[in-house]
């Protein structure tokens, strides 16, 4: 199940999604039920391909004991082992929601409407530039790292190139997330501090790096009143755009009067969040519409005031990419300069939640409902606009790719590419194949998980790495 590493008196509530999935599937496999549908969302979370086979391996057990699997998956490897495929689509949000294709994968692979097909079909292939590697010789720069040896790491010592991306890749519980967040990370983060103080573990040319972010899965905000728009600050254009609204202006609006965070054009009984919670003392508290606004967070008289006949309330209710393209059809209706820039500045941080493959999400949406790849994309939505204001930093991943689609990596390494372009250093802990493959730099730790982990396997170019012999690289040529 790919849990060696995973200690008997480990607390249920500290395990990822996928662990507890693949736990769950253990006790499956040890009773002798038959006639049971399974669900599984996304088991593969985590799981390095070996350990993906193992459970394939699981699965189809399972299913000939008797039983029905459905498995929602982005996973190639998985999508390749079922029987059955459904693929929804086209695209996600208002462009998705219908069955693109049912069948066998043989039928899959001839469906020239899904995504999916085209992916499995053509995989992210290009692998290598023929002068990719000229610039990774003896005098690139590298930030070297020093006798890592916290839980199963093995005093080990790493080098990740400046202005390049670096994977760290490695078999589940092999100590991938202890070395570059644990170790890395911190001492990186204590170092930047306190730059005044010695460090015995950073070495090279760690000095030109000003900055280290680490990316990770969790929550942006346990508030219910951030969105991805207040988030990345796209709502102050959108406000002020409304304040300069004829009927706005008549009636002395300011942008704080389109804001449901402050006193003035909320509605005042649900305070501008649209619902009415009522708390139950033996159940889960209950979400009810607000009677006033039914739903609609402001003033019925601030709703009045509208662009391009949608009112605030209609544009938080829309998805990025709708609201992407009312104001693209609404630009050339702009009747001064002020209001094409408001439009500009807002459609260019659209832009940015577009590129990470957010644009499905609603634009009023809690960023307490998204998903861990999610709160990480939006996070780098936010760094990829920042990028050029920015001190050269080492951005830090981990696992970016969960959740998913073949489709939405690609955007995902294409907003990648810009932080490197702007200067910037990023190293990512993957077991996505195809994020693997695009890397500059590869770290291998294994070879196993546990105690039996924590040695440097490999560390060089990806040209070097796919002559190698490496439990990563027997996968990775395989999907070649």
């Amino acid at each position: 199940m790919g849990l060696p590493y995973v200690t008997l008196n480990r607390g249920m509530n500290t395990l990822s999604g996928g662990e507890i999935q693949r736990v769950y599937l253990s006790r499956a496999l040890g009773s002798t039920m038959t006639d049971t549908l399974y669900v599984l969302d996304e088991p593969t979370v985590g799981l390095h391909p070996r350990d993906t086979h193992k459970l394939i391996e699981i699965l189809k057990k399972l299913r000939d004991e008797g039983n029905t699997i459905i498995v929602v998956e982005h996973d190639g490897d998985i999508i390749r082992a079922c029987d059955w495929i459904v693929d929804l689509g086209p695209k996600a949000g208002s462009e998705g929601g219908e069955i693109v294709f049912s069948g066998t994968l043989e039928q899959l692979y001839n469906n020239s409407n899904s995504f999916t097909a085209k992916y499995l079909n053509n995989p992210l292939q290009e692998i290598i530039p023929k002068n990719k590697f000229s610039f990774l010789g003896p005098n690139n720069r590298f930030i070297e790292f020093i006798g890592a040896n916290k839980n199963n790491l093995k005093d080990i010592s790493i080098k990740i190139p400046i202005n390049e991306i670096t994977a760290v890749v490695g078999v589940s519980g092999s100590g991938k997330s202890t070395l570059i967040v644990d170790e890395l990370y911190e001492e990186f983060n204590n170092f930047l501090k306190h730059p005044d103080k010695e460090t015995t573990k950073l070495s090279g040319e760690f000095r030109s790096i000003k900055n280290v972010v680490l990316i990770d899965q969790s929550p942006i905000s346990r508030s219910t009143r951030s969105n991805p728009i207040t988030y990345l600050k796209i709502f102050d254009y959108i406000r002020e755009l409304y304040s300069l609204m004829p009927l706005a202006i008549q009636r002395g609006y300011k942008p704080s009067t389109f804001s449901f965070n402050t006193e003035g054009g909320r509605c005042e009984t649900c305070k501008g969040d649209g619902y009415i919670i009522i708390e139950m003392q033996f159940m889960a508290d209950v979400k009810i519409p607000c009677e006033d606004c039914h739903g609609k967070r402001f003033k019925d008289d601030v709703l009045e005031v509208t662009f391009g006949q949608k009112n605030i309330y209609d544009i938080l209710d829309m998805t990025i990419d709708d609201a992407y393209n009312f104001f693209k059809n609404q630009y050339s209706f702009a009747k001064n300069k002020k209001i094409e820039s408001l439009i500009n500045q807002t459609m260019n941080g659209l832009e940015l939640l577009r590129k990470v493959g957010l644009g499905y999400l609603k634009m009023g949406q809690s960023t307490d409902t998204l998903s861990g790849g999610e709160a990480q994309r939006l996070k780098l939505a936010s760094y990829i606009g920042a990028g050029n204001k920015m001190d050269k930093t080492l951005f830090i991943f981990d696992e970016p790719t969960t959740g998913l689609h073949y489709y939405d990596v690609d955007m995902l390494f294409n907003s990648l590419k810009e932080l490197i372009l702007k200067g910037h250093t990023i190293c990512y802990i993957e077991h996505n194949i195809e994020l693997i493959k695009r890397a500059d730099w590869i770290i291998e730790l294994g070879p196993e998980g546990g105690d039996q982990g924590g040695y440097l396997i490999f560390q060089g170019n990806i040209e070097n790495f796919l002559k190698s012999d490496t439990i990563t690289t027997k996968y990775l040529n395989k999907a070649n």
